[in-house]
């Protein structure tokens, strides 16, 4: 009797264990950097997670001068989101555009939440002022957007990353996370599906991207309900 449960629990994880691997975590292609603060980054994580063309999305701290910032003493930086993308599927400027239109950045507020733009690259300095100086010129109150050269990146606390996706607790093993998991910081699946449960895709760019990821039939079912039921919500804090 031991041995036959033995041996069910055995094929239970080694079925457990192909699911898991078949899943879409790892996608090897060219990519570049963009680096955003827009206000709180657990919902501007799923804005850029859901877009296509960003492989995968990490939160963190950064712009300012201060070592070691964390959530409880962010000192002077900013929550950013860093996004990695394939140029060949979405521009930067696609990204810079979807930046300006996610935010107010005349709104005065502490800088833990200000608006910025890190760029990695002369030519993502030039996008982002000749972005700036358009957003100016139909602006009745001044832009207080700073762009700046990125420097250091420091990750946010485990509990921040993909966080909407953190709160569906019995979702996170069906994907190969555990709570707080590194891997949700450099997963594309976990950018896509944290989108996904607070409706910033939409259920038609759902249905046609689920398949990609490997996610089997009941869990593309229950993340789709959340997909429905969140349509229209934006970002969520």
């Amino acid at each position: 009797i031991f041995s036959n449960i033995s041996n069910t629990i055995k094929g239970t994880n080694r079925f457990t264990e192909a699911r898991v691997m078949s899943l879409l975590h790892n996608v090897d292609v060219p990519f570049e950097k963009a680096t955003f603060g827009l206000g709180c980054f657990w919902g501007v994580e799923t804005l850029f997670g859901a877009k296509p063309g960003v492989l995968r999305t990490r939160v963190g701290y950064g712009g300012g001068k201060a070592l070691n910032p964390t959530y409880k003493n962010i000192q002077d930086h900013t929550e950013i989101t860093q996004v990695d993308f394939d140029p060949k599927t979405v521009s930067y400027e696609e990204l810079l555009d979807m930046f300006w239109k996610n935010h107010d950045p005349t709104f005065k507020t502490k800088t833990q939440y200000c608006s910025l733009i890190l760029y990695h690259s002369p030519e993502q300095k030039s996008l982002a002022e000749k972005t700036r100086d358009k957003y100016k010129q139909t602006s009745k109150e001044e832009v207080l957007t700073r762009i700046e050269p990125f420097e250091i990146f420091y990750d946010a606390e485990g509990y921040h990353q993909k966080y909407h996706l953190q709160e569906h607790v019995d979702l996170l093993p069906t994907l190969g996370f555990q709570k707080d998991d590194e891997r949700l910081k450099t997963s594309h699946l976990a950018a896509k599906i944290n989108a996904y449960l607070v409706g910033m895709a939409t259920v038609e760019q759902f249905d046609s991207e689920v398949t990609s990821l490997g996610v089997d039939d009941k869990t593309t079912q229950y993340i789709r309900e959340y997909n429905v039921k969140n349509q229209g919500r934006g970002m969520t804090c």
